[in-house]
C-alpha cells in the first residue's frame, strides 16, 4: 500500500469523527482494562507498612492489609497476669471486627513470660483462648531490639511497653490515637469508646 494511500487511509475516519462530533472507539490492550483503577484511598500509612510472619505458620503478612481499618496492636505473653486478657480481647475483636476493628498480637519474650516456639504460643492461644484475630511471629517490642513496628509506636506515642499487654490504638487513617498500659482491660469503657468513636469516622480517601 502506497504511504500517501495508507496515510489518507488511517486519517479519513478521524476527519469524518471530528466535523461530525462522533466518538471514535480506539480499543485499548488487553492488559489496561483489567488493571484495577487506583484509589487515593487505598495508600498504606506509615505505621502498617511492615511484613511480621504469621505465628501459626510463619508465612510473610504484610501489614497494609489491614489499612483502612481501626488497629488495637498489643503485645502477649503466655505466663503473665495479664494473660486472662486474651480473652477480652478476641471478645472485643469478635463483637467489632465486622465494624472495621481488627486487633494484632506480637507475643513477646521480653518480659520473660513467653513460650520457647511460636507453635507452642499458637496452640496455647488457639486452645486456650480460642484466639482469631490475627497473631505474629515472637519478636521484641522494647529496647534497641525492638521491631520497627515498636520502635515507630514508641516513637510516636513517647512510651514504650512496659509490660505485657501494652495497647496502642491506630485510627483508619493509620495514625496513633492513644496507647493504653497493661492495667487497661479490654472491656475497660475508656478503650470501648475510644474504639466506637474511630469505628464512626470514615474510611480515608
Amino acid at each position: 500500500m502506497p504511504a500517501a494511500f495508507a496515510r489518507r487511509f488511517i486519517l479519513a475516519p478521524l476527519a469524518i469523527a471530528c466535523a461530525t462530533g462522533w466518538t471514535l472507539a480506539i480499543p485499548r490492550p488487553a492488559h489496561a482494562a483489567d488493571a484495577p483503577a487506583s484509589s487515593p484511598g487505598s495508600a498504606c500509612p506509615a505505621t502498617l507498612q511492615h511484613t511480621y510472619l504469621r505465628l501459626q505458620d510463619e508465612k510473610p503478612q504484610s501489614l497494609c492489609q489491614y489499612a483502612g481499618k481501626v488497629v488495637l496492636v498489643v503485645n502477649t505473653a503466655s505466663y503473665c497476669g495479664f494473660t486472662g486478657q486474651y480473652k477480652g480481647l478476641e471478645a472485643l475483636y469478635s463483637r467489632y471486627k465486622d465494624q472495621g476493628l481488627v486487633v494484632l498480637g506480637f507475643p513477646s519474650n521480653d518480659f520473660a513470660q513467653e513460650k520457647a516456639s511460636n507453635q507452642e504460643i499458637a496452640d496455647f492461644c488457639e486452645n486456650t483462648f480460642g484466639v482469631k484475630f490475627p497473631m505474629f511471629a515472637k519478636s521484641s517490642v522494647k529496647g534497641a531490639d525492638a521491631s520497627p513496628l515498636y520502635r515507630q509506636l514508641a516513637q510516636l506515642s513517647g512510651t514504650a511497653p512496659k509490660w505485657n499487654f501494652h495497647k496502642y490504638l491506630l485510627g483508619r487513617d493509620g495514625k496513633l490515637v492513644d496507647n493504653y498500659s497493661s492495667m487497661t482491660a479490654p472491656d475497660s469503657k475508656g478503650l470501648i469508646s475510644a474504639i466506637e468513636q474511630q469505628l464512626a469516622a470514615p474510611a480515608p480517601r
